[in-house]
């Protein structure tokens, strides 16, 4: 006997990640050249020089017990203390390190964090598009997902949507800007107005409802957009965030949770996220990445890859016909389908070998993710493909 919903969990794999491991058989037929992958989001570029030196002056200096050793399941506290100094120094706040939980990459982080939030009846909302993993996460924590309709074109947030779909049940609303799927940043404007909005459902409830900001691309940005930090607009909220994406480490698992103590509940939540995260086997996070991280909290990513990625695919595509919301963050593009079926555009694409993941997944079925983190030569490729499929053959 074993557990049905874990059964269809395993048994249903990720949209995104069927189309990987497609594209790694396709490539061992026809060569990796000639498989255009637009699938998955693992940074193409790699982690920065001070980031590789930092790990061997570690390794060299650092006696193997402390490397490799446990730490305080909080995390070792030089590097919560560099964490809050930085944060500190780049929006001019008050982070402690106390207020920090070290986490291992931004996935269990929400899911502590959406565990320590369950109440019974509790609902979570996420504004689509969004990663499709929120809704496993919240479920399986306890809670009802709900979902936001997009606001199309710009992909910011339908207010009065939202609104509708806020009740006395609704425990938090996720925030992910940079966003995946679609590149776009939430506008200062726009989460002032979803800070005044539920601030008013708080106070008309009677308990906070708190936003949670998942952050892994907030460092990747482009053309001086500015992104806001939330707790400074609003004072429940609770971060994610991950290196991975900004110092290029997805694979080492290594973020923090920042639970403000000015939050309403502040330390009894921390608690609570410290005690979901030991729910779920959390011992603590890799200990040589949190020496490194401790080293590493202002290197800043190398962007100009993704940028000459980014503008060269969104003017062809534009320049084609596509309908594209212009990513302002993050390594993706969120296509419109050119005949509004996003799973159907996405096969037609993939018996060319272009990969790219449909949407329905992410709350937007006439829609299709490209992850353009990938090396220059496969956008330029791309391209034919796309005018062709769009009906351009010029």
């Amino acid at each position: 006997m074993f557990n049905s919903k874990a059964y269809a969990l395993g048994a249903n794999r990720s949209c995104i990640r069927e189309l990987f491991e497609y594209g790694r058989s396709r490539a061992a037929v026809v060569g990796e050249e000639n498989v255009l992958d637009f699938s998955l989001g693992n940074p193409s570029i790699p982690a920065p020089q001070a980031v590789e030196e930092a790990i061997r002056e570690i390794l060299r200096q650092t006696p193997s017990v402390e490397v490799h050793g446990y730490t305080p399941a909080g995390g070792d506290m030089a590097a919560r203390d560099a964490i809050a100094r930085e944060l500190n120094r780049r929006y001019d706040w008050d982070v402690t390190p106390q207020e920090l939980f070290l986490g291992c990459g931004a996935a269990p982080e929400l899911i502590a964090v959406f565990r320590a939030l369950a109440v019974p009846g509790g609902k979570i909302l996420a504004i689509a598009p969004y990663f499709p993993e929120y809704a496993p996460f919240v479920e399986e924590s306890g809670l009802e997902f709900g979902v936001v309709p997009a606001q199309e074109p710009d992909f910011q947030i339908d207010m009065e949507a939202l609104e509708a779909l806020v009740t006395k049940n609704t425990q938090a609303v996720i925030v992910n800007s940079p966003n995946n799927p679609s590149g776009v940043v939430y506008s200062r404007e726009t989460l002032q107005k979803l800070g005044a909005l539920l601030e008013e459902k708080s106070r008309e409830y009677g308990h906070p409802i708190y936003i949670v900001s998942d952050e892994p691309y907030r460092e990747l940005v482009y053309d001086g957009t500015e992104v806001p930090f939330v707790p400074a607009i609003y004072r429940d909220t609770i971060i994610c965030y991950s290196y991975s994406k900004s110092l290029s480490l997805p694979g080492e698992r290594i973020g923090y949770i920042y639970v403000p103590q000015k939050a309403t509940d502040g330390a009894a939540l921390y608690a609570a996220v410290a005690g979901a995260a030991r729910s779920i086997g959390h011992v603590c996070a890799p200990s040589l990445f949190q020496k490194v991280i401790a080293r590493c909290t202002q290197i800043p990513p190398d962007l100009d890859s993704y940028d000459k990625n980014r503008r060269t695919l969104y003017e062809a595509l534009v320049a084609a016909g596509y309908q594209v919301a212009k990513p302002q963050g993050a390594f993706y593009l969120f296509v419109k389908a050119p005949e509004g079926d996003g799973e159907a555009f996405s096969q037609r694409a993939k018996e060319k070998d272009l990969l790219i993941v449909p949407g329905k997944d992410f709350g937007c079925p006439g829609y299709c993710r490209l992850c353009y983190c990938v090396p220059y030569e496969k956008i330029q490729k791309s391209i034919p493909i796309f005018r062709e499929l769009i009906g351009k053959t010029h």
